[in-house]
This record gives structure tokens, C-alpha cells and sequence, in this order.
């Protein structure tokens, strides 16, 4: 089993902290590696080597740093197979979606850096003769990126890639589930002969290393995706020194099947939400409203669907559907909310228990039918392979459904009828709608939450500026 340490100032370096943890497969309990769970001085140390290394590095053309983040982007792709079972031994997805996220992270980095010559500043009429208002867009400083174990490699570049052409520097913490794969983005960081201090990485557990990450006054901006809880937790700590966040929190993401879709396209589509990494991805479909006249047969033909899916060890089988969840705590959560939902009266139409494989965190495909909106179910995110179901009588009551949450997140409404689909886009209160296709965002879109799924976004002209702030000019000419 290997030891692996935190990445400072482009050098692995051991941690002031002789606590570790143990990473563990979620496929089969096995222990996989170990990280240390850093101090307070251990971040700080990664964040004074950032804040060192920012000078320089925002001094540089735009267009050198996006030379940077190539490179980088081109060792990825060097390791595809390596990093993708890297993944999927510690998260538990399958090989073919950890390759997709490999390859997707070097297509968003190389994407980013595309940037370079994009970011615009602008002329501000005057209302003073002889002179000229000038609004420049300049690096924050420092960043800290505080990550998920969903997609964890993914997210690295999604907080990093944009900093970095912008300018900052940053400091990243992974989630502690999965670590593993960060190691594997530094040792490329410290190849590719990155200058020292520009990507930091740090590991630890929330409470201890997030905290620190979070609460430094040295920090410009902290990035976090994960939960609401989380979120708030370190909103609060980032308070004090009014430290701009960046939060992409949870999503309870409804879905409108209405009379009229294409009931095969509707199954197809929530069936990848609900099966697609375990159910674990915020903006997949978590809730499902079907208008009353094709609910008996859409639940038949979603159980069925959800009955022909397969799910294991992905390392030993590499043809299943999923994998584990996370870890205990995630799969207890799913169970019991699939549990409330059954005592509260919803009907079992397919699944409901743990996989016959009691040693990693199997849950099988589930569908619950009968729900009502009340349900926890239905309000709290599940994050697992569930599907409950909910009917409606028409579209007015499809939208109040769809909006009576405190997330917003995703959304999306399957439908043949124009104006169907542009009323949905209209009313529906959530950052993004899909319309007859599967929640899943583009690299050039925003992907920015309402309500408590989160502040500011990522991705795109929009998710670059977030890492940008402004500085006017008044010039007068004399």
C-alpha cells in the first residue's frame, strides 16, 4: 500500500500532521493507499507557496499560461488507461465512464486555454470631457478548490484550469474518499516543470484541512462542490475575511414527462440519470413527474429498463452498468430514504436492497411509484440508483411541482409540443432545463445552481470570469 504525501511549491512534501487516512475501494472494502490528514500549517504552507508564485505568474501573456495548462492537457491523454482505473478503484464508477472523465478533463483544460486571447476588459463612456474609462479584468490571487468524490479528476481541472489562465494560482484539496487520482494530477504537474507553487495540493478531511483551506485570509477565493451542508460550512468560514465563495452545491432535479414525449427517449434518458456513476451526480434526474394518462406505462417500461441493469465490481467485471456507492454512510442514505418512502406509502415497483455482494456498497436499481411530493424522497437528494415517481394532471401543476424545492439546480421536460417546452423555460426556476435529452452539461454552457444548489458557476466565458475580478480606470486627459 502506498503513502503518499501533499504537493507544495512543485515538491511532494510530508505533512506536519502524522494522522493518516486510509483510503479504501468501495467496490471491496480494500485498502488502497493512505494521505495525511494535513494541519492547519500544512495549508497554510501551500498557500503561502501560491500567493508566492502569483506575481510572477499573472505577469506572464495570458497566452504563455494557456502554453501551461497544454501541456498538461497532452500528459493526460498520455495516461488515460493508468488514471481511469486510478478512478475507478477508488470511487467505484465504471472503467468506460472513468476514461470519458480522463479524457473529458484534458478536453476542458485544452478548452480554457483557448481563453487566452478572450478575456475582454471594456471602454466606459464618460460623462467628463477628456476622458476615458477603462475597465480591466485581473487575476483574484489565490484560490482555493475544495473537491467532490464524484467526479474527482474532472473537477480538478474545472477549478484549476480556469484560475490558472486567468492568472491565480491554487491550492486544492481533494475529497478524502479519493485522493489517489490528485496524486497522480500533481506527479503530471511536476513533469510537465510547471513553475513551482502554481498548483498546490493538500489532503485532508473537511473539518480539518477544508476549514483551514477556507478560513485563510490569504485566500482570494475559495471553490467548492458538495453539499449544502458543506457549503454552508464554509460560507461561515470564509465570513470573517469576506472571501468571495464559488459554491456548486446539491440538486434535486425534476423531470417532466409529459403526455405527449417520446416515452422511449423519457425511459432511455432518466434510466442513464439514475444508473450513471450509482446515481451519484448532482444534476442528473432525481425526481420524476409523469402526466397521469402514460404513467402506468411509463413506470412499466422505466422498471424494466432499470431490471436489465447490471451492477459490480467494475475492475472485475468491466461490462457492468455501475458500480458501489461511495461508502457506508452514502448507501445508508439511500436505503433510508427508500425505506421512508415505502412506510410512507409508496409503491416498490423493482428493487429496493442492498446487492447480493454484502462487501461493497451495492444498491440495486430501484423504482418507487406512488410517490407524493411530501416525500423526503422527493425533497432531499438521494444520490443513488432510485427513481420515484410522482404523476401530475397538466402542466401548471408539473412546473409547481418542479419548483416546490430548495434546490435548483437542473431540470429537464420531455415533450413534443414547442410551446410546452418553451413555457417550461420560462417558469421553471432552476440554473439549466434540458429538453428531451439527458442532464448532462457542456463545457462552453454555465453551470450555475438557484436556491441552495449554489452561488456563482462553472464553465465557459461565464465560469472563467468568476475567476476575474475587475478594476476601473478613470483617465483624464489634461
Amino acid at each position: 500500500m502506498q503513502h503518499y504525501d501533499n504537493f507544495i511549491d512543485g515538491r511532494f512534501v510530508p505533512a506536519s500532521s502524522t494522522e493518516r487516512i486510509v483510503v479504501r475501494n468501495p467496490a471491496n472494502g480494500h485498502p488502497i493507499c493512505t494521505v495525511p490528514d494535513s494541519s492547519p500549517g500544512d495549508v497554510e504552507a501551500a498557500v503561502a507557496a501560491a500567493e508566492r508564485a502569483q506575481p510572477a505568474w499573472a505577469r506572464r501573456p495570458a497566452i504563455e499560461r494557456a502554453r501551461v495548462l497544454r501541456e498538461i492537457a497532452a500528459r493526460i491523454r498520455q495516461r488515460v488507461e493508468p488514471l481511469a482505473r486510478i478512478i475507478t478503484e477508488e470511487q467505484g464508477k465504471t472503467l468506460d465512464l472513468a476514461r470519458t472523465e480522463v479524457n473529458f478533463t484534458a478536453d476542458y483544460i485544452d478548452y480554457m486555454a483557448e481563453w487566452a486571447r478572450r478575456i475582454e476588459g471594456e471602454i466606459i463612456e464618460s460623462d467628463r470631457p477628456g476622458e476615458t474609462i477603462l475597465l480591466f479584468r485581473q487575476p483574484i490571487g489565490v484560490i482555493g478548490g475544495i473537491l467532490p468524490w464524484n467526479f474527482p479528476f474532472f473537477l480538478i481541472a474545472r477549478k484549476a484550469a480556469p484560475a490558472l489562465v486567468a492568472g491565480n494560482t491554487i491550492v486544492i484539496k481533494p475529497s478524502e474518499e479519493t485522493p489517489h487520482n490528485a496524486v497522480k494530477f500533481a506527479e503530471i504537474v511536476a513533469e510537465a516543470g510547471l513553475p513551482a507553487g502554481l498548483i498546490n495540493i493538500v489532503h485532508g478531511r473537511g473539518p480539518t484541512a477544508g476549514h483551514a483551506l477556507a478560513s485563510s485570509p490569504r485566500i482570494g477565493m475559495v471553490s467548492f462542490t458538495g453539499s449544502v451542508e458543506t457549503g454552508s460550512a464554509i460560507m461561515a468560514a470564509a465570513a470573517p475575511n469576506i472571501t468571495k465563495v464559488n459554491l456548486e452545491l446539491g440538486g434535486k432535479a425534476p423531470a417532466i414527462v409529459m403526455a405527449d414525449a417520446d416515452i422511449e427517449l423519457a425511459v432511455r434518458a432518466v434510466k442513464a440519470s439514475r444508473v450513471l456513476n450509482s446515481g451519484q451526480v448532482c444534476n442528473c434526474a432525481e425526481r420524476v413527474y409523469v402526466q397521469r394518462s402514460v404513467a402506468q406505462e411509463f413506470t412499466g417500461r422505466l422498471a424494466e429498463a432499470m431490471r436489465q441493469t447490471r451492477f459490480g465490481d467494475p475492475l472485475a467485471d468491466p461490462t457492468v452498468d455501475y458500480g458501489p456507492l461511495i461508502n457506508e454512510a452514502g448507501f445508508r442514505k439511500v436505503d433510508r430514504l427508500v425505506r421512508g418512502a415505502l412506510e410512507a406509502g409508496a409503491e416498490l415497483v423493482t428493487g429496493g436492497k442492498r446487492g447480493p455482494d454484502e462487501r461493497g456498497y451495492y444498491y440495486e436499481p430501484t423504482v418507487l411509484a406512488g410517490c407524493r411530493q411530501q416525500m423526503e424522497i422527493i425533497r432531499r437528494e438521494t444520490f443513488g440508483p432510485v427513481v420515484p415517481i410522482v404523476t401530475f394532471e397538466d402542466l401548471d401543476e408539473a412546473i409547481a411541482y418542479a419548483n416546490d424545492s430548495d434546490y435548483g439546480l437542473t431540470s429537464s421536460i420531455y415533450t413534443r409540443d414547442l410551446n410546452v417546452a418553451l413555457r417550461a423555460c420560462q417558469e421553471i426556476r432552476f440554473g439549466e432545463t434540458y429538453i428531451n435529452r439527458e442532464n448532462f452539461e457542456a463545457m462552453q454552457g454555465f453551470h450555475a445552481g438557484w436556491r441552495k444548489s449554489g452561488i456563482g458557476g462553472a464553465d465557459g466565458k461565464h465560469g472563467l470570469y468568476e475567476y476575474l475580478q475587475t478594476h476601473v480606470v478613470y483617465l483624464q486627459r489634461y
